[in-house]
């Protein structure tokens, strides 16, 4: 599901089992990522299918990337495999108005 960053924080605060997460590349994210996001780089199949595995389940995942094109994407696979609870960020990092770490 698509969400505003507005609806994104919302969502954020109401799940008691929030997990952010970064699809972009390990350069990306060393240039400034939202605080607690974890790296998952999208363009690295097999290791994202891989993180994608060993994900939980049963928590909500908050995905986002640089512009919202590789999180919608992320987010797809993510509930193929199982995840029901996924959240993608209209706009990505790119408009992204909160803290960068």
């Amino acid at each position: 599901m698509d969400l505003t960053q507005e609806q994104w924080e919302q969502q954020q605060v109401a799940a008691t089992n929030a997990v952010i997460l970064d699809v972009r590349s390990q350069e990306e994210f060393d240039q400034g990522h939202i605080p607690q996001a974890q790296l998952l780089d999208i363009r690295q199949p097999q290791a994202f299918m891989d993180g994608i595995a060993e994900l939980d389940r049963n928590k909500t995942y908050f995905v986002y990337c640089r512009s919202g094109a590789r999180s919608a994407q992320a987010c797809q696979i993510m509930q193929q495999n199982g995840i029901a609870s996924v959240y993608n960020l209209l706009g990505g990092i790119m408009e992204w108005e909160g803290a960068i770490e």
